[in-house]
């Protein structure tokens, strides 16, 4: 069975859930406190900060991104588009580097 890491970054948490097919493994809601985020000058430089968080989590849990076969990112600004899974592609990058954190599950 596939395993899939689904990711929702919010403007004060990341939100987390892995899968195990269709069987949810495990769910988590990462609180970043504002004031460490205004340390940051744009949501771009925010991503190492939240990656680390989700690392960490994973890693109390024994994973590790690896064992993960799909990641799903959830949010942002993106044009109603019919559902169903995307390769994200350039355009896409592009939609990203607007300062808003919903978008960041694109990088």
């Amino acid at each position: 069975m596939y395993r899939i890491l689904v990711i929702n970054p919010g403007s004060t948490s990341s939100k987390i859930a892995g899968y195990k097919g269709p069987t949810v493994e495990f769910n988590s809601s990462i609180h970043h406190d504002k004031n460490e985020l205004e340390n940051y000058r744009s949501i771009q430089e925010q991503l190492p900060f939240r990656l680390e968080c989700i690392n960490k989590v994973l890693l109390d849990r024994g994973l590790d991104v690896a064992d993960f076969d799909a990641f799903v990112g959830r949010g942002g600004l993106l044009r109603p588009i019919e559902s169903g899974t995307f390769k994200v592609n350039e355009r896409m990058l592009k939609i990203s580097d607007q300062e808003i954190e919903e978008n960041m599950h694109l990088i």
